[in-house]
């Protein structure tokens, strides 16, 4: 089941607005033949699945590395724009390695055409990761969680290859257009040299950091994909909650314990938070949707400490870089974020509240019952009455 929901979220992401960029590098794959475009797209799924299935093992040095791979990938796609630009330039490039970038020069795909088009994949396959959604959280989280490796590289495979399918069909459309304008030998080269000019615009833009900014506008995508994982999630293992107009609450504060650092206090226990209003904030820094909710739930903590709010933050790494202890300390700093966090390097507190998402916040009353959650960004006005109505009733 998960497989096809992998699949499907991989096709989904292609939605994302923090993919734009990346389309036009596979337009490299128009004057060759279809085996060319197959290759290119063979290579973005390796690459991408090596990549994937590397960080879900290695250490946190793994985080350093691929940010070292990614900017090879943009040299070896900058070479290969310019030598779409500048024939001249295209001419000169002798070594095997530069040549493989060079997937739109015809006596490159002539002579190499097959080779050029997998390693021109492998590139972009290593740029197109960090673009991935709430599912690919979810297989990172499913391999973290004790589940084999073979089941995590299946299940990001089914992940690439459902993106890689939209793209194809994406650069076979493009194809069927631009196949009756080849034999416009003049035409033909301004659009090669236009191409060119896309591909380095399309570099330079992932260069500059820039695609953090579209992924700040890919909620649509994001619910679409965590509408995805809920059809995945057993329904008995998912948390029973009721919201506070009812009555009755639905279960215990979770365990704290499992956690792999604690910052802007010593660690607490669940039984020592007994006689608070509980809020937990599970967040991750990376996560453009947590960001949104941290300076409210950082403005809550401040307004209502002394009226017996304690706050939690939970921080579940969505991505390897995510997990070093200083880079957590430094979003909690950037943030100004007054109260604890957890670091959940292994998800251990993430499994014990069966949670599902990024953000989610957990609110419990001064008996340490579950009393109301809230999922994703929005409902703030709800979460603050949510607040005053448990502080309220801890206090009669």
């Amino acid at each position: 089941m998960f497989l096809i929901i992998a699949f499907l979220g991989g096709m989904i992401s292609l939605l994302s607005p923090c993919t734009l960029p990346v389309i036009p590098l596979l337009f490299a794959g128009f004057q060759g033949q279809r085996k060319h475009i197959l290759a290119l797209l063979a290579g973005m799924i390796v690459m991408f699945t090596f990549v994937a299935m590397v960080v879900t093992v290695a250490s946190d040095w793994i985080a350093d590395a691929t940010v070292i791979g990614r900017w090879i990938a943009l040299l070896v796609l900058s070479i290969a724009a310019l030598a779409l630009i500048f024939p001249q330039f295209a001419q000169r490039i002798a070594s095997p390695a530069v040549s493989a970038g060079n997937v739109l020069n015809t006596h490159s795909v002539q002579r190499h055409g097959m080779f050029s088009a997998f390693l021109a994949g492998l590139a972009v396959g290593l740029l197109w990761s960090p673009c991935a959604g709430p599912i690919l959280g979810a297989i990172f989280g499913i391999n973290i969680t004790g589940h084999s490796a073979i089941a995590t590289g299946a299940l990001l495979a089914a992940y690439g290859s459902g993106c890689a399918l939209m793209l194809g069909l994406l650069v076979a459309g493009g194809r069927k257009l631009i196949t009756p304008l080849r034999a416009k030998s003049a035409l033909m080269e301004r659009l090669r040299q236009g191409a060119g000019v896309m591909m380095l615009a399309a570099v330079a833009f992932n260069a500059s950091g820039m695609t953090s900014v579209l992924k700040g506008a890919s909620g649509i995508t994001d619910q679409l994909e965590n509408a995805l994982l809920s059809l995945a999630q057993p329904t008995s293992t998912q948390v029973k909650l009721r919201p506070i107009a009812d009555a009755m609450p639905s279960s215990q504060l979770p365990t704290l314990s499992g956690g792999t650092g604690w910052v802007n206090g010593d660690p607490v226990t669940s039984k020592a938070l007994r006689g608070k209003v509980v809020l937990i904030d599970f967040w991750t820094w990376d996560c453009i949707n947590c960001q949104h909710t941290l300076p409210h739930v950082r403005d809550w903590a401040k307004k209502y400490e002394s009226q017996g709010l304690v706050v939690i933050g939970v921080h579940t790494p969505e991505y390897p870089w995510e997990k070093p202890l200083s880079s957590v300390k430094n979003a909690v700093n950037e943030w100004q974020l007054p109260y604890r966090v957890v670091t959940d390097n292994n998800y251990k507190i993430w499994s014990a509240f069966g949670n599902q998402y990024w953000p989610a916040h957990y609110y419990f009353d001064a008996k340490g019952q579950l009393r109301y959650t809230s999922f994703g960004e929005g409902n703030y006005d709800k979460q603050e009455a949510v607040i005053q109505h448990l502080l309220k009733e801890a206090r009669s």
